[in-house]
């Protein structure tokens, strides 16, 4: 029987969080043309290598979230980038749904797909690649009062919890995430409304489903307003909107937290975690709280690498200077 709350505590075990290198073909692809690099399956492999076999990070990384075309492939020496993770103490996890489609009861909103077939794609990423946790995301649109919807909250929250009941069963740890956009004009305020709301909902859904909340993690954004509502935030600010939420919403048995970067700027993730963890210890918060962050950890290496070996030496050094960093903000 697997002890899921034990790997759980691994993944937020003091000084330690999770880089999140789930971005798809597609987003990958996106990524590497924003820094002037040619996406290919090899330039995507090297992008991978850059981040997953820095000599360090398991000073700061419990676990690394990966993509389905990742799991197959290897680094320079041939070892494959599961088995790299493993032997460094870095627990594997994958990106299991399949992305998002426009929801039929409300075009605006999105659902997340990847429930058909599911388990058995779990079985395989256990017992082939030694995964032990998993992600699966879900999107929330802030639009005024408009959006979103209690109907696209319900239904994602549905599928959120079957997912994390599937994978408790396949013997691994769910991180859910469902994310609060940052994109909108909305406030800070709304912001934490939205996130109460989304939360509510999904831990109800979550007990509705006998889900084991010693065996998961919940991955959220924090409380922000929005990048076009021209305000930006202090890190106090977006630390008590971001506690109070989370007080109010999550059960003292989920074995911790891991904040999004979201879009923010490296330092502004680094700041608000910061806050946020502070704020935390100061109320004596129940669960622990660290990251799981992909651009906010990889932005200032990706500017530096631009695909170019030469570059790979001085781009990890930035790499594990931000991963310091934000680790140092957990304390």
């Amino acid at each position: 029987m697997v002890d899921l709350s034990n790997i759980a505590r691994q993944l937020v075990r003091p000084g330690m969080g999770i880089l999140a290198a789930d971005e798809s073909v597609q987003s990958a692809d996106k990524r590497l043309q924003l820094y002037g690099i040619e996406p290919s399956v090899e330039m995507r492999r090297k992008f991978r290598e850059l981040f997953l076999c820095t000599p360090g990070v398991e000073q700061y990384l419990s676990g690394v979230i990966l993509y389905s075309e990742t799991l197959d492939q290897t680094d320079s020496s041939g070892t494959r980038f599961t088995d790299s993770l493993l032997s460094r103490g870095i627990i594997p996890g994958i990106k299991v749904d399949t992305g998002t489609e426009p929801f039929p009861a409300s075009s605006d909103e999105l659902i997340t797909n990847g429930l058909l077939g599911l388990p058995e794609r779990l079985e395989a990423f256990r017992q082939t690649y030694g995964t032990g946790f998993t992600k699966w995301r879900a999107v929330v649109r802030i639009d005024g009062d408009r959006l979103p919807t209690t109907t696209a909250l319900v239904e994602n929250a549905k599928r959120l919890a079957e997912y994390a009941r599937m994978v408790q069963e396949a013997g691994m740890v769910p991180i859910l995430e469902p994310e609060v956009l940052l994109e909108g004009t909305h406030s800070r305020v709304r912001s934490r409304e939205v996130l109460v709301q989304t939360l509510e909902i999904l831990m109800t859904t979550l007990q509705d489903q006998a889900v084991d909340f010693s065996g998961i993690i919940l991955k959220t954004a924090m409380t922000v307003s929005g990048k076009d509502s021209g305000k930006e935030d202090s890190p106090e600010d977006v630390a008590e909107g971001t506690v109070e939420a989370l007080l109010a919403t999550v059960p003292s048995a989920v074995p911790g937290v891991v904040f999004l970067s979201g879009g923010q700027t490296p330092d502004q993730a680094t700041e608000n975690l910061r806050a946020i963890t502070a704020k935390a210890a100061d109320v004596h918060a129940p669960w622990p709280l660290t990251f799981s962050y992909a651009r906010a950890l990889q932005e200032e290496a990706l500017t530096i690498w631009v695909g170019k070996d030469e570059n790979i030496e001085a781009a990890r050094a930035a790499y594990l200077e931000r991963l310091a960093k934000v680790a140092g903000a957990l304390s």
